[in-house]
């Protein structure tokens, strides 16, 4: 049963990552690739717009910014500022039990978010680091549009195959996604069984899916059967999902097993500096679950907020997954500036007394 959950929530996860590749290709086709140029000309917009991303509560930001970064439109700097911002499902956790705390380390991400793309940024020889080149906007291919209603009109009372199957897809996710608010897209369950999360923000994390949804839904009706191939299936589907759903679902595999095995509650009962440690590596596992510990330890007042802010700098909940099928060797650099970044900020807080 819970290999079933792990199954449908890695399905959801994917699902999520590549409609929202589908809507950057169609944003990028339809303006001829006019903003992502703003965007891969601006460093300074690029981590901007990682850093709201990653405030977000929960993960759906943290895979938008990998989508943006996989399609060469941000760079290494703007997503090492994503992750730090984010602290995934954890934010609603926090802002749950703990509001003002939540708020204020939220403020601080943002700040240190900042700071470190820009560090970054200074560092890196160019902005776009991810050595794939993903988009072919078709400027010369009168076939390959987006939105022309006329011609839009034609392609329902026509419908192709692969246009129809996609449309009865797309109806079946929404309805499951629907009926099945419960589950959808985090993991505390399944690394959990029998504990349901204190604090369920599943109708936020369904809506959200919902709306995503209901732009690929409109993408697909009206854009060009040349779109739908070349640009939908040859280049996203056939690309990218078998890879990030079998990344997604080891992964989340392989933590469920680990959960079965190792008491990570006890692991934190030693001196603040070790916790400190301990709250760093784990930040490394991607996935929510195993950090609220530090949330709840902070609300119970076992630890300073020294080290809860470093663990939210680190963790970034399953937005690192799709990351991870796409570029091993991008996930282990960001993970290691975060990492660099929540011992240096945590350190400093323990000994200033934060």
């Amino acid at each position: 049963m819970e290999i079933f959950s792990i199954f449908k929530q890695s399905l959801s996860i994917t699902l999520f990552v590549l409609s929202m590749m589908l809507i950057i290709e169609y944003l990028n086709v339809l303006s001829k690739g006019i903003w992502s140029r703003k965007l891969q000309d601006s460093p300074w917009k690029q981590i901007l717009l990682g850093t709201l991303l990653g405030i977000l509560p929960g993960c759906l930001g943290a895979y938008t910014a990998v989508s943006l970064y996989v399609h060469n439109i941000i760079g290494l700097a703007a997503l090492v500022a994503t992750m730090i911002a984010t602290s995934g499902d954890e934010a609603f956790f926090m802002f749950s039990i703990i509001p003002e705390t939540a708020l204020i380390i939220h403020v601080l991400l943002f700040v240190i978010a900042i700071a470190t793309g820009f560090i970054v940024l200074l560092f890196s020889k160019k902005t776009i680091l991810y050595p794939k080149k993903h988009f072919d906007i078709h400027n010369n291919e009168p076939e390959c549009f987006c939105f022309e209603r006329k011609k839009w009109i034609h392609q329902l009372r026509h419908i192709s195959m692969l246009r129809f199957i996609l449309v009865v897809f797309l109806l079946l996710t929404t309805l499951a996604v629907i009926v099945n608010f419960s589950n959808l897209l985090h993991g505390l369950e399944v690394l959990n069984p029998g504990k349901p999360p204190e604090h369920d923000h599943s109708e936020w994390v369904g809506i959200t899916f919902l709306a995503v949804l209901g732009i690929s839904f409109f993408i697909i009706l009206t854009v060009s059967d040349h779109f739908l191939k070349e640009h939908l299936v040859k280049h996203i589907i056939k690309k990218h999902f078998l890879k990030i759903f079998l990344w997604t679902f080891g992964t989340l595999i392989a933590l469920y097993f680990l959960s079965r095995y190792v008491d990570l509650d006890n692991i934190i009962h030693n001196n603040l500096f070790m916790v400190l440690v301990f709250a760093v590596l784990i930040g490394i596992i991607p996935e929510s679950g195993p950090h609220l510990i530090f949330v709840i330890l902070f609300a119970a007042g076992s630890i300073p907020m020294s080290i809860l802010l470093a663990s939210s700098i680190v963790q970034d909940g399953h937005g690192s997954l799709p990351l991870i099928a796409e570029s091993q060797k991008s996930f282990i650099k960001i993970k290691a500036i975060n990492m660099l970044v929540g011992f240096i900020i945590g350190g400093l807080g323990l000994l200033t007394g934060f």
